[in-house]
């Protein structure tokens, strides 16, 4: 696990959040995990390192 962590907040609809958090829990799961799980999968699919490096410009995603 990283050594620092950042705040990234997420706006969504209620109902699904609240199915979100059913479903991590009935996989004893935290919802934080799971983001972070989904993140990592993201990055690696669009071949963005990351790390103790900087970040690899990935020129599909803009910013």
């Amino acid at each position: 696990m990283e050594n620092k962590t950042a705040r990234f907040t997420v706006l969504m609809d209620p109902s699904k959040k609240q199915a979100f958090e059913q479903l991590c829990a009935s996989q004893d799961l935290t919802p934080s995990q799971v983001v972070r799980q989904l993140i990592r999968g993201y990055l690696e699919q669009h071949d963005v390192s990351y790390g103790q490096q900087k970040p690899t410009h990935n020129p599909k995603v803009k910013g």
